[in-house]
């Protein structure tokens, strides 16, 4: 069994400062797993330590662990639970290394499928003989989320025949199912209480179920849907005019500052050409994702289930539950499953429970630097 890492912060020759940390993988992204009390409490100062440790300021992260991608420059931040029905609170950070800006205003759910692996290695969570299952408090969202891990003879099980699209080989499945997504961020499902919005002459969908969302057609961006993912950065005129209708979504769903934030996410949407529901191309928000993300599936998929949204006219209408629905994206496919859930947000505003099968991996652990210029041992309280 893996046992909790415990390192002194404070290098004795090179003053940096020294936090226990492990990487890890969680679904399609990774990055740095650290427990709350080795953060420091005040979250401007927890900021300014993480900026140092993912090496804010260039874009490859190169003085420090961010991976030179938005999906390898996630942070998780896991501690005991403060809302009743929960086993462990979960703080989720996007760090914009380029910008120097932290935002906790999102959810990632790839990075969501090792938080119960490492509560359970952590010693936060008992784990049982075969199954644990694990009530997660997503803190950015207030929402809560159920992992079951396999754990034979009380261990983590991080081996097995579990694949997922863009992680290579198998692994040991985790089973993920978002109980009560809607109004993730803005405590309705449909923020601006419409299924369907006009902006600047075009029909969008603003979704907010597990993260906030904008769907479009891919072709009413003159898109087909099936791009490759480097083929947008390359597209100014494109990013542009997504980024105008993402800002004004934003303003419209209750963000006034979305410029300056990571939610609402766009969505392209285009009918699928493999045999799956949807063809997608997911952006996070300034680059388009190599798959597709798991708050942003689940979002897309309810928003399926909504008649008169952008999605629901795709299929057709409103997709039926229980159901299916399976994303086409840049490196595969992706399954989500669909079931009357009992909780809401409002008249009309109740959302489906959300299952998706994710794998993930402890990939080291250790203790990892920051420098001193950031807040000193003793300013971080626990």
């Amino acid at each position: 069994m893996t046992h909790p890492i415990s390192h002194p912060m404070t290098h004795p020759v090179n003053r940096q400062i020294g936090i226990p940390c492990v990487m890890m993988r969680g679904g399609t992204s990774r990055g740095p797993f650290f427990l709350a009390s080795d953060l420091p409490a005040v979250p401007a100062e927890r900021d300014a330590l993480l900026l140092s440790v993912m090496g804010a300021g260039n874009d490859l992260g190169i003085d420090g662990i961010g991976g030179g991608n938005p999906l390898t420059s996630k942070v998780a931040i896991v501690g005991p639970a403060t809302r009743a029905g929960a086993d462990v609170d979960y703080l989720f950070a996007q760090v914009r290394v380029q910008e120097g800006v932290v935002d906790t205003s999102p959810n990632c759910g790839n990075m969501l499928a090792a938080v119960g692996p490492f509560a359970i290695e952590s010693g936060l969570v008992r784990a049982v003989d075969g199954v644990t299952v694990v009530r997660i408090h997503n803190v950015n969202t207030g929402k809560l989320i159920e992992a079951r891990i396999q754990t034979p003879g009380a261990q983590v099980a991080y081996e097995g025949e579990a694949v997922i699209d863009g992680v290579p080989g198998t692994a040991a499945p985790i089973h993920l199912a978002f109980l009560d997504a809607a109004g993730a961020n803005t405590g309705r499902l449909l923020p601006t209480g419409s299924p369907t919005d006009l902006i600047d002459g075009i029909a969008v969908s603003c979704i907010d179920a597990a993260i906030p969302v904008m769907l479009v057609r891919a072709a009413d961006l003159g898109k087909t849907g099936y791009e490759p993912t480097d083929g947008f950065r390359s597209d100014r005129a494109f990013m542009a005019r997504l980024e105008a209708l993402r800002v004004e979504a934003g303003r419209r769903m209750g963000f006034p500052n979305a410029a300056g934030m990571v939610i609402p996410k766009p969505v392209l949407l285009a009918p699928p050409t493999r045999g799956g529901t949807l063809s997608v191309r997911y952006f996070m928000p300034h680059d388009c994702h190599r798959a597709m993300a798991i708050t942003g599936a689940v979002a897309t998929a309810t928003a399926c289930t909504v008649p008169g949204t952008v999605a629901a006219a795709l299929l057709g209408g409103p997709l039926a539950m229980p159901g299916d629905v399976t994303f086409e994206h840049p490196a595969g496919r992706l399954t989500v499953r669909l079931e009357a859930g009992a909780g809401a947000s409002g008249p009309g505003q109740s959302a489906p429970v959300a299952g998706i099968l994710r794998t993930a991996r402890r990939l080291f652990e250790g203790t990892v630097f920051a420098r001193p210029s950031t807040p000193p041992r003793a300013a971080m309280a626990a």
